[in-house]
């Protein structure tokens, strides 16, 4: 063959290019030989000379297709409606596949002539307004879609939209088809594929003549089949029909459906199932949740959240039913070990709504939102507005008797369990300064009297805390642990200072030295006390040597939480006894005589009447004193038990420490207190030298953001903090608003 152009017969030519381009659209039989003829041909017209024929090639095959496509549409449109998708089908089926040969066969004319004259997508975004896209050509197989859309679904498209959707309504009834469910998908899909060329607007017919239909008829078929469904079920029922029927949907939308509308269609039956539905739903969430039906709670969860602002009652049913088993967990408490019983309780129910929003919501922000929120609820109840809330004392008093030496049947892996679960309930406390006293003052206890079970649990317990409120919250704890490292090296000097001076003691004799500023311990202990004579050498030595190696500092010695080891004798067995430095100084006075009055005991130790009756009360209550009288008095006579026995040799005299303990409580309180009035002054002070002027509700809300971290301040508090500051002249209120404050430099 020639690529050399010449002179050629169109009629000629054409008359055979005719023959051959009818069987393609009709998938007939061809000859290979003749096929490849074809080529040719087309590529003689483009190029004939003296003048290409291209134009008039183009024009004579868009008639042959435009003829062919209504003669198909006359074949077609005769069918009833009970054969009209079949015949439409098959007839769509063998065009589009010969359009796709056609095309391939006019690829020169394509390349050639109309790619050339077509405009890019550059022209189309951005060209001239005045462009007339319909009349630029189009390439072979696009003409042959056109001509079909054209030809064949405009004039068709109210009959076979009609058939379509009576074809999907007897698939949701479950009735038997006609049509196949094949037919019916292809028949949906020539709408799609007939303008995929188009690529920005491939869906633009199949939205406007069929989608639009579908989602009316699928409202209406939903809408009369959920009150149908509503007359016959309960809630509960309904709504597993609505998942039975949402799931049948989707299937079905995968089945006949291009992807763009399967959402569009599972909107459409939520919203007539659902949304429409809603306050019928929402009036079952109550009971549902109070009887925590799990099978129905993750139906109504899927079914809502699609709606918007469908799960806002359900959450809150949900808040505040855990909310309300998180009180009656903590409010329902009895016998000793309350702090054990808050806490564990508390893990309980929190571990119990975790579980289930992970199980029942899949784990859903807003429902764990919920969770929190209803437990931040429960663990900073107040009883009532007067009284504090315990959760703070309770915690402490909790991870003091897992630290302590005293816990019984758990390993350290199990304790440091524990204390890591602990941490969930310290963070929903408001006021965790408050746990912060009481745990200092515990852990300070625990390190005097050595009674802590693992100083790696220690540690490890400080550095959660720290992780969830930072080094400042944790700063004096550490300095608590440096003290006691500092007073071991202490002590190993001045056993070391004895040896070098050659100095008898005549008892083991251990000090600590605590920095004031980092010890929990306050002043409101501190008795008169005579120091016993067997002790009055180690503590004046042990003064001598401190005040050689450091000047300037002072000792104040806090007798009332010293111990010792006291050997006993005097009856059958020999008895080792651990016991306060008070009780101790008592118990030596009856070393020469077996009797003495209460007023020659409180003579020689000088102490006060509530701490004297304390620790001689508890030497009676141990057995190693006794008296005949029934209220301890000036007079009455106290005597050393000679027949005393017991079957520990090693043991320790503890203090009743019921009243103590509530005594500690208030003391803590206050303490609170006056570290809270000092923190706000010192952050009204810094917002007010950053910012020099501001509003007084601009100042109330910046300090209440600065303080939440460790504790909800009131407002009444904030304001004396603000007076105070003022008095101070450190504010001043502005001359021209009685609600401003500047910051006095």
């Amino acid at each position: 063959m020639s690529l050399k152009p010449r002179a050629v017969n169109f009629d000629e030519v054409w008359g055979g290019l005719q023959r051959t381009v009818e069987q393609v659209i009709t998938m007939g039989s061809i000859r290979r030989n003749e096929w490849n003829e074809r080529f040719s041909d087309v590529y003689s017209l483009c190029v004939a000379f003296p003048e290409p024929l291209a134009e008039r090639l183009y024009i004579e095959t868009k008639k042959l297709l435009e003829n062919h496509v209504r003669n198909l549409h006359s074949k077609v449109s005769s069918h009833g409606e009970e054969s009209l998708l079949a015949e439409y089908h098959r007839c769509w089926l063998q065009f589009s596949k010969g359009t796709q040969y056609l095309n391939n066969l006019y690829s020169y004319l394509n390349s050639q002539h109309i790619q050339k004259q077509k405009f890019s997508d550059a022209d189309l975004t951005y060209g001239s307004m005045q462009m007339d896209v319909t009349e630029q050509l189009l390439e072979i197989g696009e003409l042959g879609l056109e001509m079909w859309q054209r030809e064949m679904i405009t004039p068709l498209q109210d009959r076979l939209v009609s058939v379509l959707l009576e074809g999907i309504r007897q698939d949701r009834v479950m009735a038997a088809s006609n049509s196949p469910n094949s037919t019916i998908k292809g028949v949906i899909h020539s709408f799609v594929d007939v303008n995929m060329y188009k690529k920005k607007t491939s869906l633009q017919l199949y939205e406007s003549i069929f989608e639009g239909a579908l989602l009316k008829e699928t409202g209406s078929f939903y809408r009369k089949e959920a009150s149908a469904l509503l007359q016959d079920c309960n809630v509960s029922q309904y709504m597993e029909r609505v998942m039975g029927r949402l799931t049948d949907e989707e299937l079905r939308a995968t089945k006949f459906l291009p992807p763009s509308s399967h959402q569009r269609v599972l909107k459409e039956v939520q919203d007539r199932m659902v949304a429409d539905h809603l306050s019928t739903v929402h009036a079952e969430c109550g009971a549902m949740v109070s009887q925590e039906r799990s099978v129905d709670l993750s139906n109504m969860y899927e079914l809502l959240k699609p709606v918007p602002h469908g799960l806002s009652t359900l959450i809150k049913v949900v808040q505040e039913h855990i909310r309300q088993n998180g009180l009656h967990a903590i409010t329902t408490l009895k016998g000793d070990n309350i702090p054990a019983q808050f806490v564990e309780n508390l893990l309980q129910v929190h571990k119990k709504y975790k579980n289930m929003i992970g199980e029942v919501f899949r784990s859903d922000q807003q429902f764990i939102g919920a969770l929190d929120k209803a437990f931040e609820a429960v663990v900073n109840h107040r009883p009532s507005l007067k009284q504090s809330c315990r959760s703070p004392e309770l915690l402490a008093r909790y991870c003091d008797s897992l630290l302590k030496k005293s816990t019984k049947g758990l390993n350290e892996s199990e304790v440091d369990d524990k204390l890591g679960q602990s941490i969930t309930i310290f963070k929903y406390i408001d006021d965790k300064d408050v746990f912060q006293k009481f745990y200092a003052r515990m852990l300070a206890k625990r390190l005097i009297q050595q009674q802590s079970q693992s100083m790696d649990s220690e540690e490890s317990m400080i550095n959660r805390l720290k992780q969830a409120c930072g080094y400042e919250f944790t700063s004096k704890l550490h300095r608590m642990f440096t003290d006691m490292s500092l007073s071991s090296d202490l002590n190993q000097k001045f056993n070391e200072f004895l040896k070098k001076d050659k100095k008898d003691l005549g008892i083991n004799f251990a000090i600590v030295v605590l920095q004031a500023g980092a010890w929990p311990l306050g002043q409101t202990s501190i008795t008169p006390f005579s120091v016993p004579q067997e002790l009055e050498k180690s503590v004046q030595t042990f003064e001598i040597f401190y005040y050689n190696h450091f000047s300037g500092r002072k000792l104040t010695w806090l007798h009332h939480l010293c111990q010792g080891e006291l050997k006993v004798n005097h009856s059958k067995k020999t008895y080792l006894i651990t016991m306060s430095t008070f009780q101790m100084a008592m118990l030596l006075m009856f070393e020469k005589v077996d009797s003495l009055t209460c007023n020659e005991l409180q003579t020689h130790t000088r102490l006060n009447d509530e701490q004297f009756s304390k620790y001689l009360q508890s030497l009676i209550d141990s057995k190693l004193l006794t008296t005949n009288a029934q209220e301890l008095k000036g007079e009455s006579l106290v005597n050393l038990n000679m027949e005393y026995s017991n079957k520990r040799t090693k043991f320790k005299i503890s203090v009743q420490a019921a009243r103590e303990q509530q005594q500690e409580v208030e003391h803590t309180h206050s303490a609170v207190d006056e570290d809270r009035k000092l923190y706000l002054q010192a952050a009204i002070v810094r917002i007010m030298k950053a910012r020099k002027l501001l509003k007084h509700n601009l100042l109330i809300q910046e300090v209440i953001s600065q303080a939440r971290a460790r504790f909800a301040p009131q407002i009444p508090m904030i304001k004396k903090c603000i007076e105070l500051l003022i008095d101070k002249q450190y504010l001043e209120r502005t001359p021209n608003s009685t609600d401003e404050y500047s910051y006095v430099a």
